[in-house]
């Protein structure tokens, strides 16, 4: 497989996990946006009490997509090491989606139920991208190299034979090549 070709496949896996997390993501919005409203209208919590205890829920349930369904493929050893680091990220999260519906609410005195939606779904955004990066690249880390590649040589399943190797995840791994010379010996 050529560069190019290797660098299209890498780009659809990347593609397709952006998708899997934005279907996650989106159920988990909605949990969020509807939790928050429920609670803005019908209970006194101040607002951004409110829309945290929303960001709680929807983090639980967002764990459970994640794990299951986007990152299924990744390593699931260490499953203690990886919610500790799930909760850790997704704090920093909401810490960020929180402070932006702060600012508004009490920076800006911007707390019409329009305004709290507005500063909530961009909080949401903001605090979207950096978990994006955190849960990819620390908490559902990819299998090790050695455990993609059968010592055999044979593809592993759902590999394709690229050049001088195979493509598992979006990387190329070496395959030993035994040359003419020393097989004649």
């Amino acid at each position: 497989m050529s560069e190019r070709g290797a660098l299209r496949a890498r780009l659809e896996l990347l593609a397709r996990e952006v998708a899997k997390f934005g279907v996650v993501g989106a159920v988990g919005l909605v949990v969020n946006i509807v939790v928050s409203n429920l609670l803005w209208r019908y209970t006194d919590i101040p607002t951004v009490r409110a829309g945290l205890l929303a960001t709680v829920v929807a983090i639980l349930g967002n764990y459970i997509g994640f794990r299951y369904w986007t990152y299924r493929d990744r390593d699931k050893s260490g499953r203690t090491r990886e919610l500790t680091l799930f909760l850790l990220f997704s704090a920093v999260g909401a810490v960020i989606e929180t402070g932006v519906l702060y600012t508004a609410t009490y920076g800006f005195g911007w707390n019409s139920p329009v305004q709290s939606n507005v500063f909530k779904i961009l909080g949401i955004g903001i605090a979207t991208l950096f978990r994006f990066w955190s849960y990819r690249t620390w908490v559902f880390k990819a299998l090790p190299i050695e455990s993609a590649v059968p010592s055999d040589g044979a593809a592993p399943d759902g590999a394709a034979p690229g050049a001088g190797g195979f493509l598992k995840q979006g990387r190329t791994e070496p395959v030993p090549r035994v040359e003419a010379d020393s097989v004649r010996r």
